[in-house]
């Protein structure tokens, strides 16, 4: 199933409905099937179409993590915060937060 969901929204990549929302269903989907690196790659694109995406940071945070690129997890959330907190995003900016806050608390 997942599979099938990623070849058909790759299909789509390049096409009249690309952009955001089609880049971070791809990079969720990449995500949930394992492939870090891939959902990273598509989750920049998601925030390169619409900067101002605030769900789109958050999980190219969690993708940066699973890379363990806690450097790159830790500038998405905090760009994500920036994001969230001029759209009145609470819910996206308070998750965020915790997440950095976590990532800060286990650095070395």
């Amino acid at each position: 199933m997942n599979a099938t969901l990623i070849a058909n929204l790759r299909a789509q990549c390049g096409g009249p409905r690309d952009g955001a929302l089609l880049r971070f269903s791809l990079g969720n989907a990449l995500l949930g099937a394992g492939d870090a690196h891939g959902a990273a790659e598509e989750l920049r694109q998601a925030v390169t179409f619409d900067p101002t995406y605030s769900a789109a940071w958050k999980l190219l945070g969690k993708a940066c993590l699973a890379l363990d690129d806690h450097a790159g997890a830790a500038a998405a959330w905090q760009q994500g915060i920036q994001v969230a907190q001029a759209r009145g995003d609470k819910q996206a900016e308070k998750e965020m937060t915790v997440f950095l806050r976590r990532l800060e608390r286990s650095a070395p």
